[in-house]
């Protein structure tokens, strides 16, 4: 299958090649200071909305680009072990999270129940938070791992040297695991959080 541009190929997501990760224990207890800025760990391993976040750093409304929507039926497709409690057949949805004025701030890879998506994301063009609080959903963020690492991929979309950082989280709602949600964010973040 041909990529529909050079840094999306439908048959893939861009997964960072660890240096380190962290499981539950670690984002619980959050990281040394030494290893992860207190400002940067707010925005990785706090349940908030990376969205609003990402509006009220940049003082910019968030926008999505959406890069892929596939159905990728039972398979794992290399996603974090957690996927298993998302329901088959799996719908894997992949964005670019920017500015208003284009800056790529984040990448985000979710996979879905391909039977309830349309439910809850029906602006796919929105950010998954505006669709999810159009609803008025109470929901769970259920942060799960934590990864530092490179991705050549990202390197070129972001317009900005690895290593990155990631992490990836379920959402739940009324009790029952909605999507696995696997997040990047730029280094670009560094004019407004610091260095990490």
């Amino acid at each position: 299958m041909e990529p529909t541009n050079s840094l999306t190929l439908n048959t893939t997501w861009h997964a960072i090649a660890p240096i380190w990760e962290g499981g539950e224990a670690t984002v619980q207890a959050g990281l040394p200071h030494t290893q992860l800025a207190p400002a940067w760990q707010i925005l990785l391993l706090g349940d908030g909305s990376p969205t609003r976040h990402l509006k009220l750093l940049t003082g910019e409304k968030t926008e999505v680009d959406v890069i892929d929507m596939s159905l990728i039926g039972m398979a794992d497709d290399g996603a974090p072990q957690r996927i298993q409690a998302v329901p088959a057949p799996r719908l894997r949805r992949q964005v670019w999270l920017r500015t208003a004025s284009g800056q790529r701030l984040a990448y985000a890879v979710s996979w879905w129940d391909a039977s309830r998506v349309d439910e809850y994301l029906q602006n796919r063009s929105l950010p998954i938070w505006d669709n999810l609080a159009s609803l008025h959903s109470e929901l769970y963020r259920d942060i799960q791992g934590i990864h530092y690492g490179h991705c050549p991929a990202l390197e070129e979309a972001f317009k900005e040297q690895g290593p990155f950082w990631g992490r990836h989280y379920l959402f739940w709602h009324s009790g029952q695991p909605l999507t696995l949600i696997y997040e990047v964010f730029s280094p670009y973040l560094c004019k407004y959080l610091g260095k990490t």
